[in-house]
């Protein structure tokens, strides 16, 4: 899980969880957004993302990933971190937090997850890909939920989405 990388990957907003037809794997996410403080120079302050991740046997994966550029192709630089360096940072996310419940499907040569926000009425489908030219055809079982592809849309970043939960959050507070 560790180095940097070029990530190519599609989003589509759906409906509501599609019925799964096949074997999955069901990965339990939380994770804070850091953001460096006014006028310190990049990559000494904290940035990016952290994230917890525990998979169905248990396992849990702590990592501090930082993405470069929007829409269908971004560079990503990831790195395991320990639990001391998770639990230090994490305070630092306050307001920049989601959770969510992943289901990893297998279908072709492609792995589809599908992301369930936890605090956010809002499911999510997404594939990785090898190379920005390659063709995607959403699983039949994906397809009539499809609403549209969000790949280019900035307001369906999980960094926008935690942002705009606590927005939400703090609007119904008011009332």
């Amino acid at each position: 899980m560790n180095g940097g990388h070029r990530e190519v990957e599609r989003v589509y907003l759906i409906k509501h969880l599609p019925p799964i037809p096949h074997e999955h794997e069901v990965w339990k996410i939380e994770q804070g957004y850091l953001v460096p403080s006014p006028g310190s120079t990049p990559g000494i302050s904290p940035e990016g993302r952290i994230r917890r991740t525990v998979l169905p046997d248990g396992q849990v994966f702590l990592t501090h990933t930082i993405k470069r550029g929007m829409g269908l192709v971004r560079e990503e630089h990831e790195r395991t971190i320990t639990e001391q360096e998770f639990e230090q940072l994490w305070p630092l996310t306050l307001g920049r937090r989601i959770r969510k419940r992943r289901l990893r499907v297998l279908e072709g040569d492609l792995v589809w997850e599908i992301d369930q926000f936890l605090d956010l009425d809002l499911v999510l489908a997404e594939v990785e890909l090898p190379d920005p030219a390659t063709p995607v055809e959403p699983p039949v079982w994906l397809q009539p939920l499809i609403l549209r592809e969000v790949t280019e849309d900035p307001a369906f970043r999980n960094y926008e989405l935690a942002r705009a939960r606590i927005s939400t959050e703090a609007e119904e507070n008011a009332d």
